[in-house]
């Protein structure tokens, strides 16, 4: 026979075992949901939810450009060796410079683009034999107040070409207070989404709250490039006649930039 104190700390032990298989699961629930609790506020904490609406407003800045950039190239192909390849190019590049310079263009408003001197090779039944060296250099040729002398970009490139200039590879107009003229067409932007605002937010039956932000978006750039312009006529190679002036007329143009304005909604 079992004496009592024994019985009572059977059951004791048997209360207690019983009673964790209860408690255990209960208790992991409690902690999972705390902690789910937890994230939820910290997540609110650190990133707190807005509400926003963007309202998108255009500027736009008519001007006429007063500068233009001509990048110009000079193509030597196939001398016999890298020197000489080298000699013909900066004698043609040396030409160009003086033609210029004679315009009145000055030597801080010409600098070199690209360099370039590599071998060159044939392919005759299959077998590479080498031909010979090529050389190229590009010059970026800066024209100032050409609203001024409307003619003067267009002699610079016949300059060139009677120089030795047998690549035109670009041309733009651009006005020389850009950026000015940029912040302008901004301001004019966010002028624009403001107005529209309390039409939007009165239609949708919301509320406008404070603004958030704003991101730019450049709608027109003022640079246009003429790729490749008259490239087969700028030649002046071999004692080649120059070509007449071309016409480059720069007319009016706009700068366009978009500005979307981000409004919090009450």
């Amino acid at each position: 026979m079992e004496t009592p104190s024994l019985n009572l700390e059977k059951k004791c032990c048997n209360f207690n075992w019983q009673e964790s298989k209860f408690i255990l699961p209960v208790l992991g629930i409690v902690i999972l949901g705390a902690v789910i609790i937890v994230s939820l506020l910290r997540e609110r904490i650190v990133n707190p939810l807005q509400n926003q609406v963007t309202v998108y407003g255009q500027g736009k800045v008519e001007y006429q450009p007063d500068e233009a950039t001509v990048t110009l190239g000079v193509q030597v192909d196939k001398v016999w060796s890298a020197d000489g390849a080298l000699k013909q190019l900066n004698d043609k590049i040396a030409r160009i410079m003086e033609a210029e310079k004679a315009l009145g263009i000055s030597e801080a408003d010409i600098k070199t683009g690209n360099y370039n001197l590599s071998p060159q090779y044939d392919y005759l039944d299959g077998v590479s034999a080498a031909a010979g060296y090529n050389a190229n250099q590009n010059l970026i040729i800066k024209i100032k107040n050409i609203q001024n002398d409307k003619e003067k970009t267009g002699q610079v490139i016949t300059a060139a070409s009677g120089a030795g200039a047998n690549q035109v590879l670009g041309v733009e107009f651009k006005p020389a207070d850009l950026e000015k003229l940029k912040q302008e067409a901004r301001l004019k932007a966010i002028a624009d989404a403001k107005s529209k605002a309390p039409a939007m937010f009165k239609a949708s039956g919301a509320r406008a709250g404070k603004i958030l932000g704003w991101y730019e978006n450049s709608v027109q750039s003022p640079d246009i490039p003429l790729d490749n312009y008259g490239m087969n006529e700028a030649r002046g190679l071999g004692g080649a006649k120059a070509p007449s002036s071309p016409q480059l007329p720069t007319g009016t143009q706009e700068i366009i930039i978009e500005i979307g304005v981000n409004y919090q909604v009450k």
